[in-house]
């Protein structure tokens, strides 16, 4: 019997999903014909394996091949089918043993030298095979580290396909059973960029901690030049560390989407995405006709930054309303749904104007009607996602030219974990880990207000003509508040502070 099977997977979204590379060889006219619901680039494995298989030295009999990848309503693209139907019509042909091929997985792209390259999404497959018990996953040499981060899997990593076909004869297939998680992650962040540097704005980066220790989305306006950038670009600096399950979750995405660095495959920083202002819906929360993970997706389990946040179209920013709530991409296609992670902290910065000087008429030079269209951009609902607004305004030579010396980026992250800690205490037994993440019945379950917090929050309920979105926000950040002063009880002097984030709108918006 002329058949062979190995087993293979493909990815779909963040999905990985176990294909069977089947090859039978009977005789009749020689031809070469796959069929299994393939994309252009998997038809075209038929002269890159043949032509491989060839310049490795192997001949194999012209004989009728036909190559199925099962399951046959699974859309199969990429090139890593390229070593696994090379494999499984070695097979066929009786150059290697079938019955070892069937208790292998294996994924690579072939040149037509022989030699196996390097392919995406080589952690999330690994992850795949330990769960349909492989005896052995067949990778590219070069994506070995990345196969080894998995716990107890046998990875063998290859460089050439005479290479295999010679260890498979001699049966020196034994791959290195995968470490796991070596790697200690560092309880301080790498960045050389430190929360010292920023001379004054003491409320702002009062502000940056608090949306930090509760993962608070953010948004700071001000004229250019008062810091609204160098903060934001601080923050990563004041996040707390990965744990292992987080750094695992972060490393399968950045696999699948290409990003990950070879050398050192596994991420131990919390990600910070800098957006530019002509970013695409689809490259922004993902898309296309076969879906990828967009940039929010990327900066899941960190920081998404919109630097000058006026400046981006509209219909861009509407779009993040959906996943910044419910901290989930869901995009729908014939073929199938596909939800990506988007658990982001968003920090936006803006000018007030298109001069950036609005509202110090003595130099703002712009009319009514040009502010009213450049802050008409952002939309009251997107306003809504927003939990802390604050004012960056210009700094005083006095405090550039201060002697005294600014907070580290260590003391506020001391400050975050704490505070962090007792969310994650609290919060031990509820779907939610965060303040900013709380629903409407677990606010009223850890957001209680005494009677004097309560009149407070009526009368600005009605002043501020707070909607039941902002009202939720506001007990939100006042329990992070209380978090970080150490309380279990939200006091009046939290809920004020927690209101001075939400009077921005007001002033700008007349909201």
């Amino acid at each position: 019997m002329s058949f062979c099977r190995i087993k293979s997977a493909v990815i779909n979204g963040l999905e990985v999903i176990p294909v069977d590379v089947e090859t039978d060889l009977s005789n009749g006219l020689p031809c070469f014909h796959m069929v299994g619901y393939l994309s252009a680039e998997v038809r075209e494995a038929e002269e890159r394996v043949r032509t491989a298989i060839q310049n490795s030295g192997i001949m194999i009999p012209p004989k009728k091949t036909v190559i199925n990848l099962s399951p046959g309503n699974i859309r199969k693209r990429g090139t890593a089918f390229d070593l696994p139907i090379a494999l499984s019509i070695l097979g066929a042909a009786n150059e290697l043993n079938k019955t070892d091929l069937e208790a292998y997985m294996a994924v690579g792209e072939l040149s037509l030298n022989g030699n196996v390259q390097s392919v995406n999404g080589i952690l999330p497959i690994a992850m795949e095979a330990k769960r349909n018990h492989v005896k052995c996953l067949i990778v590219p040499y070069e994506n070995k580290d990345e196969a080894m981060l998995v716990e107890g899997l046998q990875v063998l990593g290859v460089t050439t396909l005479g290479e295999i076909c010679e260890k498979m004869k001699k049966g020196e297939t034994d791959g290195e059973i995968g470490r796991g998680y070596d790697q200690k992650l560092s309880d301080e962040n790498s960045s050389l960029l430190d929360f010292s540097d920023v001379s004054g704005q003491k409320g702002v980066k009062r502000a940056a901690e608090i949306a930090v220790a509760g993962r608070h989305n953010m948004l700071m306006i001000g004229p250019p030049g008062g810091g609204k950038s160098m903060i934001a670009k601080r923050i990563p600096s004041i996040l707390p560390s990965l744990t292992m399950e987080e750094s695992m979750e972060i490393t399968k995405v950045y696999s699948i989407t290409g990003l990950l660095d070879t050398r050192h495959p596994l991420i131990t920083e919390r990600p910070f995405r800098e957006v530019h202002q002509t970013v695409t819906k689809s490259a922004l929360i993902g898309g296309g006709i076969s879906p990828k993970p967009g940039e929010i997706t990327l900066a899941s389990g960190g920081v998404l930054f919109l630097d000058e946040l006026a400046e981006f179209q509209k219909p861009v920013l509407e779009v993040l309303r959906g996943p910044l709530e419910e901290r989930v991409v869901r995009i729908v296609r014939n073929q199938g749904n596909y939800v990506f992670p988007a658990d982001v902290m968003m920090v936006a910065a803006m000018n007030p104007c298109p001069c950036g000087n609005y509202p110090d008429y003595n130099k703002c030079n712009c009319t009514p009607v040009q502010i009213q269209r450049y802050l008409g951009k952002i939309s009251q609902p997107f306003l809504d996602r927003i939990d802390i607004c604050i004012e960056v305004p210009r700094v005083k030579f006095d405090e550039l030219r201060s002697n005294v010396k600014e907070e580290s980026s260590e003391m506020i992250r001391k400050r975050i974990q704490k505070a962090r800690k007792r969310q994650i205490n609290r919060y031990q037994d509820e779907s939610s880990k965060f303040n900013a993440s709380l629903t409407s019945v677990e606010i009223e379950k850890y957001c209680k207000l005494n009677k004097e917090c309560e009149k407070m929050m009526c009368q600005a309920f009605e002043v501020m003509s707070l909607t039941a979105r902002t009202y939720h926000k506001i007990l939100k950040v006042a329990r992070t508040i209380a978090d970080l002063d150490g309380s279990e009880q939200i006091c009046v002097e939290h809920l004020q502070e927690a209101f001075m984030y939400r009077n921005i709108d007001k002033k700008f918006w007349g909201k």
